[in-house]
């Protein structure tokens, strides 16, 4: 190993997804870039992409990726990254990819996985006891495969010990993100931040992403005119009542059938589509006051309230990432 350096392995394999190798050798190199700029005496980067056969590996959008040594001539490195696939099958255990990542984990300082990486992890036994997540989709899935593993499924990224796991593809790069900090401090990381044009941290978890997006798709006759309803006004009264009233069935009927198609309540499912609208004025430069009446969710009292049992953060913090190219960690 070049001790000269901080050695960062990439594992790409064929189906990886494309983004998943990219973000990490984008924020490594840049970090490598602005500490070199800065004179802060850490160790660069040498950032290095190694596939099982050591050939190009081709990703899941058909382009492929060169390699630059095969697995199997990696002897040691500070930080190995394992990206995820669109196809979780392959990342169980007994697949090729997972017996690579336990051998190369093996005599690594730290190991991060992107997305559902995680599951190649929990197969090598490297996430047993230990706290975990990945893609929302993907939550339970790994909760389920795993039960040794905490999973929290509304986290960007989670940090045990010296293993890391991130969420939904573009979550590599809050990752590596954080990587850099642990090896450089705040500032270096803020300056990668600024150069990629990403929060260095972002508000609140995998929850603030579209509620269109996290609700299982449905055509029941009852249930879906009601979705689109409140999609399409969510400032309305969407009581349960009004809402039963509305579909001509009983209160008790409707909270049923929300929680058999969409895993959740009449009133959660509304609070979460009036949260997100409350989010997108808030980034159209709306006041936090004008968010919360025009959203539906009525006082600015509230509207802190849902932000901060959904989000982590004020509905003025929130807004304020939008106003500048980045913030501090708070």
């Amino acid at each position: 190993m070049n001790r000269a350096a901080h050695e960062v392995v990439v594992l790409a394999y064929d189906g990886v997804r494309l983004l998943d190798v990219a973000a990490p050798l984008e924020v490594f190199t840049t970090a490598s870039g602005v500490a070199a700029a800065r004179g802060d005496g850490h160790r660069p980067y040498a950032v290095r992409v190694a596939t099982p056969d050591g050939r190009s590996a081709l990703t899941s959008t058909g382009l492929r990726v060169d390699a630059d040594l095969a697995t199997g001539a990696v002897r040691e490195t500070d930080t190995l990254v394992v990206p995820g696939s669109t196809d979780v099958g392959q990342l169980h255990a007994g697949s090729g990819v997972v017996g690579e990542v336990a051998r190369l984990a093996r005599t690594s300082g730290r190991v991060a996985a992107v997305c559902t990486g995680a599951f190649a992890l929990a197969a090598a036994g490297l996430l047993t006891g230990r706290r975990a997540t990945t893609h929302w989709e993907h939550a339970e899935l790994l909760a389920r495969s795993y039960p040794e593993v905490t999973v929290t499924a509304d986290d960007i990224y989670v940090r045990d010990g010296p293993v890391f796991t991130s969420a939904g593809v573009s979550a590599g790069i809050d990752v590596c993100l954080a990587l850099v900090e642990q090896d450089h401090g705040p500032t270096v990381a803020r300056g990668v931040a600024r150069d990629l044009v990403v929060f260095l941290q972002r508000p609140g978890g995998q929850s603030q992403f579209s509620v269109a997006a996290r609700t299982p798709a449905t055509r029941d006759p009852v249930l879906r005119p009601l979705l689109d309803t409140i999609a399409a006004d969510p400032a309305a009264d969407h009581r349960p009542g009004v809402l039963a009233a509305r579909a001509g069935v009983s209160a008790r009927h409707l909270s049923r059938i929300f929680r058999e198609q969409t895993g959740t309540t009449p009133a959660a499912h509304v609070e979460a589509v009036r949260l997100e609208a409350a989010r997108m004025l808030l980034e159209h430069g709306e006041s936090v006051t004008a968010s919360a009446a025009l959203s539906g969710l009525g006082s600015d009292e509230t509207l802190r309230r849902v932000f901060a049992r959904h989000l982590h953060t004020t509905p003025s913090a929130y807004a304020a990432r939008f106003r500048t190219t980045y913030t501090a960690r708070e």
